[in-house]
């Protein structure tokens, strides 16, 4: 039974939500709706363990964005775009699919520590919800506090007013959580800095000889940009990109 609930809740939303209630709505003497849930069989618990895991699928996009790698990706492929001069291209479903999958890709080994620890126990039954949710958040915090400054962490823990702990373990997951966010945007603006200084060096060259040539009614956005192309092809920019952002998570 177990390992049908957690298969319903983890692949099969629709199915987890007909499954576990058919509302009927009815009027109460105050005159305000009332809902009666119809748990189809299943304990009060087992229906509350479905309500939560399908609570926590609403903030999985949450999750993604701030507790994952895709923060510092996408921020660096948004500065490369806009380092070139692009606008609209590369496309913002483009930039946020390539981050997507890259996130993914950089956070394999997290991915499979959680489905090692938690997933795995919890459908066979070896673990309840929250236990499950307690040994998921282990690998996460501990991706985390690897790319989180000391600096950031005392930060939160200041402004709560608390004393930074003698073992990471012991500081709070709400603490983590920003302090995290912060330092990926902090490594992610210096990696923006290092790709901005080749284009910013061709946009000072194009436009000094365009006004030495008295060229004033020219847009230096008109050279320079296609040189800024070529030099970003000619250096295989996008490999270099990625590989930089691989690389920086595991310092």
């Amino acid at each position: 039974m177990r390992r049908r609930r957690g298969l319903l809740a983890l692949l099969a939303v629709p199915a987890a939500i007909a499954l576990m209630s058919a509302p009927a709505w009815a009027q109460s003497p105050t005159g305000l709706p009332s809902i009666t849930i119809n748990s189809g069989g299943a304990s009060p618990d087992q229906s509350l363990e479905i309500l939560a895991l399908l609570t926590f699928l609403t903030f999985l996009p949450a999750i993604l964005v701030t507790m994952t790698a895709f923060t510092r990706v996408i921020t660096v492929l948004s500065f490369v775009r806009s380092a070139l001069g692009l606008q609209q291209t590369p496309p913002n479903q483009v930039l946020i699919g390539l981050a997507l999958f890259l996130a993914l890709y950089i956070m394999l080994p997290t991915w499979n520590a959680v489905n090692h620890q938690a997933i795995v126990p919890y459908l066979h039954g070896h673990l309840d919800l929250l236990q499950a949710g307690n040994r998921a958040m282990r690998p996460l915090r501990s991706f985390m506090l690897s790319q989180t400054r000391v600096g950031d962490l005392a930060l939160f823990m200041h402004l709560q007013h608390l004393t930074m702990p003698s073992s990471p373990a012991k500081i709070p997951t709400l603490v983590v959580i920003p302090a995290f966010i912060i330092s990926e945007l902090r490594t992610a603006f210096e990696i923006g800095i290092f790709i901005y200084i080749p284009f910013i060096i061709i946009d000072l060259v194009v436009s000094t000889v365009l006004m030495s040539m008295g060229m004033f009614m020219v847009p230096p956005t008109l050279v320079s940009l296609p040189l800024k192309l070529l030099l970003f092809v000619l250096a295989n920019g996008w490999t270099l990109v990625v590989q930089s952002l691989v690389l920086s998570f595991h310092h």
